[in-house]
């Protein structure tokens, strides 16, 4: 009787180069050649009868069969991967590899104790970090986990809180020697404001105040610099004395109780932005992408004065 499922090996080659993103890298990894992967990815194509990649000299790209066959091919290595723990994993010990994209604010200052803490707890569990200011496509780009900030458009994904982050506004106290500490909300406006880009937009971010009950969302009438890729450069900016930034009270805390940034206008305190985990739900989580997902969402909430 012919092999069933004798193709399999070609589909772990596809998942790899959906993974890394061309030919080459997945092998690399998978220590073959790229010709190698090439033959594995055509006699993938032929089985189905349905075009998997787009391919040309410069780009590859996933088609819409392509998603649809990463996404079903995952879940069905899920349930292979959890009927192996069940029956050779007598104890209970969890492995395999959790794909997590992740904003660099998260990364750098919120993430690194909670992924310490998860590597204590499973440390046959892999994980891949992608550390990265955009949205990434969960299917598409094989990831099984993402934490994204602020209010989630109507996706479809499923979201868990981790953190509602406080925002504060900041500034060296080089800078309020020499151009004066704001008093108001009006203030602002003469000063020298430093604001990032979204990259979702192209557009400045607003600044996230609050007056007592109402909340503001304030735009700078012309910000003295525009920063875009990395939102931490903004604290750097100001913590040099080029002028007042907003910015998350974890990023700002230290800087302050150094003396090297001063917080401004409490009075128009009192907004924060969420951090959530999001997945796919018609993606079947592995048992290493939930226990993950648990850590995270097991840390102690932040508290700020």
């Amino acid at each position: 009787m012919a092999r069933r499922y004798a193709h399999l090996g070609d589909v772990e080659i596809f998942l790899a180069v959906v993974d890394h993103g061309s030919l080459t890298a997945a092998a690399v990894t998978l220590a073959t050649t790229a010709s190698v992967v090439s033959r594995a990815i055509a006699r993938l194509e032929r089985r189905l009868g349905s075009q998997l990649l787009r391919r040309t000299t410069r780009s590859l790209s996933v088609t819409d069969a392509g998603r649809v066959y990463v996404e079903q091919a995952r879940t069905a290595f899920g349930l292979i991967d959890d009927a192996e723990h069940a029956i050779a994993g007598g104890s209970g010990e969890v492995t395999g590899r959790v794909r997590l994209s992740v904003p660099t604010t998260y990364a750098h200052y919120l993430l690194p104790p909670r992924l310490e803490r998860f590597a204590r707890a499973y440390p046959q569990v892999q994980v891949e970090l992608d550390i990265a200011n955009r949205n990434v496509d969960l299917i598409a780009e094989g990831f099984d986990l993402a934490v994204r900030l602020g209010a989630l458009p109507d996706s479809g994904l499923v979201a868990r809180k981790l953190d509602d982050a406080p925002m504060r506004l900041v500034a060296a106290p080089a800078y309020l020697a020499r151009a004066g500490t704001p008093q108001s909300l009006a203030d602002l406006a003469q000063h020298a404001c430093i604001c990032f880009v979204m990259p979702s937009t192209g557009r400045v971010a607003p600044w996230q105040l609050q007056d007592g009950m109402e909340q503001i969302d304030w735009a700078a009438p012309a910000p003295r610099i525009e920063v875009s890729g990395d939102v931490l450069g903004v604290v750097s900016l100001a913590a040099k004395g080029l002028g007042i930034c907003q910015t998350y009270a974890f990023i700002a805390e230290e800087r302050i109780a150094r003396g090297e940034l001063v917080a401004l206008l409490p009075q128009l305190q009192g907004r924060s932005r969420a951090f959530s985990v999001i997945y796919a739900p018609h993606r079947r989580l592995s048992a290493a992408a939930r226990a993950l997902i648990d850590v995270l969402c097991a840390a102690d909430p932040l508290q700020f004065p």
